[in-house]
């Protein structure tokens, strides 16, 4: 072990709490802000009682896995019945990349770190995360009382005792154990795509085949979220609808342009949209998933109210087959193009999983008196948004597959560490 790693070592452990507080407030902070600014473009500003920064707190605590519990009260004759499933994925990069680069931050410049020192910083870092993720889900539940509508309606709510209310809560234990779960993921996905960061001796065989391929991922997706943003702006710019399209941003926009990287793979999603509740997505999505009790969301079903969807399957094309080449690029020269094809394929599946898993959507209220139906439209709804997973993860591993291989012929004239002529053998 040289002075430097010794010294680097001596430092860490003597000031780790500190970079440890730093790097969780960082994160939380960041998280706060833009889920707050994005509630704010939304309106959630006008909501009673105070209860904006609740709000807020509930809305980081879903942004990492955590657990909303919706209630409802509407008196002794009436029924309420509430859920909400869905994970603001903007809140969640954006907390992501601060708390990914936080935890390289002090581990930078160096070749190898022990597995032991890996995991103390670790440990620091799930400390203080569990503590702040704590106190949010104790602040994140609120109440509100809803208005039954029209003044006849209200009236007879009033009569029959009928005041809805609905409220949400934390459950606090599955929250803390997913809120630790994308913590430990986010730490795992920072090692696996900083070319700098240390990694344990026993580890280091593995890197030349994770790393770049997990870069190239990385990459790609953020590459997604930077076109939907410059794509959001251009419409709000020219069709107006600027608080909207701000709040999509700061709310949903890697839930909207991951979706579509997907369908342009060719995969499908399954979804119903009914009542008030409405996605933060363009009108034709918006309008396939209120045709039917169960719409199919796909290339070929869109493509039936705008043929324009075709343009999908070009972006997805190019954007894969360039981080394709960014992963042969950063990969030793030995690789062929046949491994590239392989890592790609993986990558890209895995990557697709993750997008499957986070994206889905289900949110339903209804309230009834007596047992009969819901009052009124206002006042019941339902919405849910799935993907049939496994078929999106096969089209991704042909994808990545042919886009691996390609990638990795195009990136031959790459000047790299070790290059020789049969390095690139196919």
């Amino acid at each position: 072990m040289s002075v430097r790693t010794r010294s680097d070592q001596a430092v860490l452990a003597r000031h780790g709490w500190v970079q440890a507080v730093a790097t969780v407030l960082g994160a939380l902070i960041a998280m706060g802000v833009v889920a707050a600014l994005g509630l704010w473009a939304a309106g959630a500003t006008d909501l009673p009682d105070n209860a904006f920064p609740r709000v807020v707190a509930a809305t980081v605590v879903t942004a990492v896995g955590g657990t909303i519990e919706l209630s409802g009260d509407a008196g002794g004759l009436a029924d309420t019945n509430a859920g909400l499933t869905v994970i603001p994925l903007s809140v969640t990069l954006v907390g992501a990349l601060v708390l990914g680069a936080g935890f390289l931050r002090p581990l930078r410049h160096r070749a190898v770190a022990g597995a032991g020192e890996l995991a103390g910083w670790a440990a620091r870092l799930a400390v203080l995360w569990l503590l702040t993720l704590l106190g949010l889900a104790l602040a994140a539940r609120q109440t509100f009382q809803l208005s039954l509508g029209d003044d006849t309606l209200s009236d007879l709510g009033d009569v029959f005792g009928v005041s809805p209310k609905v409220g949400f809560t934390t459950d606090v234990p599955p929250t803390l154990f997913f809120g630790l779960l994308w913590m430990a993921g986010v730490l795992a996905v920072a090692l696996a795509v900083s070319r700098g960061a240390p990694l344990p001796a026993r580890l280091l065989r593995f890197q030349a085949s994770v790393r770049p391929a997990a870069y190239a991922m990385v990459l790609l997706l953020l590459a997604y979220v930077a076109l939907g943003v410059v794509i959001a702006l251009v419409v709000a710019a020219t069709k107006g609808h600027a608080p909207e399209t701000l709040a999509v941003i700061l709310l949903g926009m890697p839930n909207l342009v991951w979706l579509t990287l997907t369908i342009g793979l060719g995969a499908t999603w399954n979804g119903r949209v009914e009542g008030p509740f409405g996605l933060p997505m363009p009108h034709v999505l918006d309008e396939v998933l209120r045709s039917s009790d169960t719409a199919t969301l796909n290339l070929s079903t869109l493509a039936e109210y705008d043929g324009r969807v075709w343009w999908l399957l070009v972006v997805d094309a190019v954007l894969l087959l360039a981080a394709a080449f960014v992963m042969a690029a950063r990969s030793p020269a030995r690789m062929r193009a046949w491994q590239h094809a392989v890592h790609m394929a993986v990558a890209l599946a895995l990557t697709v999983l993750m997008i499957c898993l986070v994206g889905r959507i289900s949110a339903h209220y209804g309230l009834s008196v007596l047992g009969i139906g819901d009052l009124g439209g206002d006042l019941g709804g339902d919405l849910f948004l799935k993907p049939e997973v496994w078929s999106a993860v096969g089209l991704a591993l042909l994808w990545g597959l042919v886009t691996g291989f390609l990638g990795g012929l195009l990136a031959r004239p790459v000047r790299r560490r070790g290059a020789t002529g049969e390095d690139w053998n196919v």
